[in-house]
């Protein structure tokens, strides 16, 4: 047993919301109260330790990140540069140090923020040689591969676009080396698959990161490798995340075959929903558009899928108790979202028998545009808003630049809240960084580090408050797990997660939540880092 008392305590429990100490054992929260209280309770038992007027928040929880591709991203090489030339400088230096012909891989270029736009093939050539380089985009929708890297996943003149895919071409009909969507798939293949045993040691190296960042569970979007590194890290208790783990759309029938149901698990792994992408991303311009982008006039994006495919896949996995989780970035994606939603909801009703059962909890990943007429959509058929609001403040030039007025709905966090919809908050890493304090910051503010675009910050409308933004990293995201009855605030007989802060982010100046730190964290009443 645990007593921390002499603390500042959030508990994010409307009603208790403050104390000073707290019980913890067996992994739970035992008893809040003030010093004497809690301290008389337990005073001849359990470790009495004083924070000295430290901060205690509930543990934050990632709504989505990709877990594998964050951990295996920590070796690649950095590609979030303000040039091109940089980015080509790094992955010179990093063919120096690799053995010929072996993959260099690297992450997170924006060709929107380099001064030369887009880079080629030819570009990757002249500083790797004798090495495939393949570079994954900050949204995860494009890659850049050179010479090397296309003729291992064949792909030449005579190569046809994937159906959901691009491959960039110059005017003889060759490949630039540019690959969106889809595509990447075609170069993604040829790359040595990381053994699992490498995986697992990557997620092991991650966790650390992330509860250094205050991140006590995620909700993962990677694909199976990841879930079966996952369960071997879990069987030898070397797991200290808790993590809701996504099924693939390709997977549907094997989750089906073997009975997996949304929930099935623990509280330390579980399985969340099906993933689906209904659009691309902003940048590469593929998100799927109502009308098209201010700076491309015949380019409405790419619609992956439509409210049919949707609704008949989705047909599926809530026959088989399955929710879905569907990543939908332009207006016209989330209104196909949208729309199939609101006939599976139909469709659930009509399936039930006997007592009403609770409502799958179905999920649209990003939502980061919507027309006006969708704006009280996801409360009216309780779909969770799982948004990202470091994307706001990565993407607002874009945005404003590529949507023009249309961002006026675009990350509007605050008018989800307002319609009664729930916020479930993440980063998206490794698109963005998974340190939930920017995203706190981001989310309070609409203002980047260096305090653009002004004092009021980015449509400041759309802000949130602090307890709002806390909320949709807390019980948000214990709601979508469907765990909110022992996660998400600090309560007796809630999970002990937990983190103890030297800043007060209720205190500070607004713009000072982006530096906070933890300097302890806890998973399951269990110290899992201390600075």
């Amino acid at each position: 047993m645990r007593i921390l008392y002499n603390a500042t305590i959030h508990t994010l429990d409307p009603t208790y919301p403050s104390a000073s100490a707290l019980a913890v054992d067996r992994g739970q929260i035992l008893m809040l109260g003030t010093d004497n209280e809690v301290r008389a309770a337990f005073e001849e038992i359990g470790f009495h330790q004083n924070l000295n007027g430290a901060v205690i928040i509930p543990g934050l929880t990632d709504a989505h990140i990709h877990l594998s591709h964050y951990a295996l991203g920590l070796q690649k090489v950095a590609c979030e540069v303000t040039t091109r030339a940089e980015c080509l400088r790094r992955v010179a230096d990093r063919a120096n140090e690799t053995p010929l012909g072996q993959w260099i891989l690297g992450h997170g270029w924006n060709q929107n923020l380099w001064p030369e736009g887009f880079g080629n093939a030819n570009h990757l050539d002249q500083v790797a040689p004798h090495h495939p380089v393949f570079l994954t985009a900050k949204s995860l929708h494009a890659g850049w591969a050179n010479s090397a890297a296309l003729k291992a996943a064949n792909i030449s003149a005579e190569t046809l676009d994937p159906p959901d895919g691009k491959i960039h071409r110059a005017e003889n009909g060759h490949p630039t080396g540019i690959l969106l969507e889809g595509a990447m798939n075609l170069v993604a293949a040829a790359v040595p698959e990381p053994r699992l045993d490498e995986v697992m040691k990557a997620i092991q190296a991650a966790q650390v990161e992330l509860w250094q960042l205050g991140i006590t569970g995620v909700h993962d979007f990677d694909r199976r490798r990841c879930f079966a590194a996952l369960q071997c890290l879990q069987q030898d208790n070397q797991l200290k995340l808790r993590v809701v783990k996504s099924i693939p759309r390709d997977d549907l029938p094997h989750a089906i075959e073997v009975g997996l149901r949304s929930g099935f698990g623990n509280d330390m792994l579980r399985i969340g929903g099906v993933k689906y992408f209904a659009d691309g991303a902003l940048g590469p311009h593929t998100a799927a558009m109502l009308q098209p982008f201010e700076n491309a006039p015949d380019n409405r994006g790419m619609l992956l899928m439509d409210q049919e495919e949707i609704f008949e896949e989705g047909r599926l996995a809530v026959e088989n108790g399955l929710s879905l989780a569907v990543h939908a970035i332009g207006d016209r994606a989330n209104h196909e979202v949208l729309n199939a939603f609101e006939r599976l909801r139909a469709y659930e009703q009509n399936l039930r028998i006997g007592p009403p059962k609770s409502k799958l909890r179905h999920r649209i990943e990003h939502v980061q545009l919507l027309h006006p007429q969708d704006v009280s959509r996801l409360a009216d058929l309780e779909i969770i808003a799982s948004m990202q609001p470091i994307h706001a403040t990565s993407d607002m030039v874009m945005a404003d630049d590529y949507w023009g007025e249309r961002a006026a709905l675009a990350y509007a966090w605050q008018s989800q809240l307002d319609q009664g919809a729930t916020l479930a908050l993440g980063s998206d890493a490794p698109v963005e960084s998974p340190n939930p304090f920017w995203g706190l910051h981001a989310a309070v503010t609409r203002r980047r580090a260096d305090g653009t675009p002004g004092f009021e910050g980015w449509y400041p409308e759309q802000r949130l408050g602090l307890t709002a933004a806390l909320q949709g990293f807390t019980q948000g995201t214990a709601f979508a797990a469907g765990m909110e009855d022992r996660l998400g605030k600090l309560a007796s007989g809630f999970l002990a997660d937990l983190l103890v802060l030297n800043t007060d982010p209720f205190e500070c100046d607004p713009h000072e939540i982006k530096d906070i730190l933890p300097v302890k964290t806890m998973v399951g009443g269990e110290w899992v880092y201390e600075a």
